[in-house]
């Protein structure tokens, strides 16, 4: 008999309602599902699982190192456990970046305050003060910032102003920040990615409540823009690895730029998805846990890599050995009409960098002549 386990935290709707589904399907003969239970931690010997669906071990240091023992054991860890510790945004927006799918202009700053267990030597490779006037040619205003590995929108920040940017600057304490350009759209989606083939794209208003997002009011996509968007989310989980993932993109001047793809454990609670999309996921996961359970080997390598890692293990180029990955089946949030038919939407080509206004570029520049130049442990921002 195999098991499928979920190891879950604060949710509720989601966890049982997948566990519910997998033995329905199942009636219970060769593969059950239940919720993970651990009792303890033994080095190389497994949790007798050969399926675990991970949705908290982002916040549970102990449940991350028992699923990389899992996984050494022959557990299909989804996701990967050992990617998923590697993984951050700000490398996602570079890969996108080499893989052709359209990203907003991103820097990554240093932290405000010193990490723990270091001090001004420690820094002594940093420039000071960085170069902020290319820093802000280059993303221009308004902007967001947000840590490099975060989620859940923690400690995100709209910028509109330079004084507005060393404001926030001075409050994100040890946090390392992404600054990314603002893209201002005219559509939004988020899009589940299951499997690496199974996709739902939904249409979104994050500027809504948290209950409120799917409750978006705009008209429906075009086929065009869905098809772009379809294969932008393939790709990027191709090369990421993630077998449960979302997407976002943002829609300007017809172009998808992916906003957030590193949600390894997305949020798929019936009171802020909607019953429709909620009934998708349990009912696309269950199905592709009883497929990763049947596929399972005791004692071999069971998990998902993403193209990044095959190609770099074997030596070959990024883009040149991945093959194009066909969705096996796309399914699209209701919508008030059916989808129509509009001109060709614009793909991987993104528009010209904004910069930044020329009053603000050279705003940028006097501030820093102003600042002294010393060593610092970690970039301040320059004072006016």
């Amino acid at each position: 008999m195999k098991k499928i386990g979920i190891l879950f935290g604060q949710e509720n709707s989601f966890p049982q309602a997948f566990v519910d589904r997998v033995n329905q399907k199942t009636g219970g003969k060769d593969i059950i599902a239940e919720f993970v239970r651990i009792d303890k931690v033994l080095q190389a010997e497994s949790l007798g699982y050969s399926v675990i669906i991970d949705r908290i071990s982002q916040d549970v240091p102990f449940y991350r190192a028992a699923l990389k023992n899992a996984a050494m054991c022959g557990t299909a860890v989804i996701n990967n456990p050992f990617w998923w510790s590697a993984d951050e945004k700000f490398f996602n927006n570079a890969l996108a970046v080499k893989i052709g799918v359209p990203v907003p202009k991103t820097v990554i700053l240093p932290s405000k305050e010193l990490p723990d267990d270091t001090t001004e030597k420690s820094f002594r490779n940093l420039a000071y003060p960085l170069d902020w006037e290319g820093i802000f040619s280059y993303v221009g205003f308004p902007a967001y910032m947000k840590p490099f590995d975060g989620g859940g929108w923690k400690e995100v920040y709209q910028i509109n102003s330079l004084d507005d940017l060393w404001d926030k600057y001075n409050q994100t304490k040890q946090y390392v920040m992404m600054l990314q350009e603002e893209i201002i759209f005219e559509d939004y989606f988020r899009c589940y990615c299951i499997g690496g083939k199974h996709v739902r794209i939904m249409q979104y208003e994050p500027r809504n409540p948290h209950h409120l997002r799917y409750e978006h009011g705009k008209p429906p996509a075009s086929k065009e823009l869905l098809d772009t968007i379809t294969e932008y989310v393939l790709k990027l989980n191709q090369y990421l690895g993630y077998d449960f993932n979302t997407v976002e993109f943002a829609v300007r001047d017809g172009i998808p730029y992916a906003i957030d793809f590193c949600n390894p454990a997305p949020d798929a609670e019936v009171t802020s998805v909607g019953q429709e999309n909620f009934e998708w996921v349990v009912e696309t996961a269950a199905e592709y846990a009883i497929e990763r359970a049947k596929a399972q080997k005791d004692g071999a390598d069971n998990l998902t890599w993403g193209e990044f890692v095959k190609t770099g293990a074997a030596g070959k180029p990024l883009i040149a050995s991945a093959k194009a990955v066909k969705a096996a089946d796309v399914s699209v949030g209701t919508l008030e009409q059916p989808v129509v038919t509009e001109k060709k939407v614009a793909k991987a080509k993104a528009p010209a960098t904004k910069k930044a206004p020329a009053k603000k570029a050279a705003e940028a520049k006097e501030t820093v002549k102003k600042e002294p130049i010393k060593k610092a442990a970690a970039p301040k921002a320059p004072k006016k």
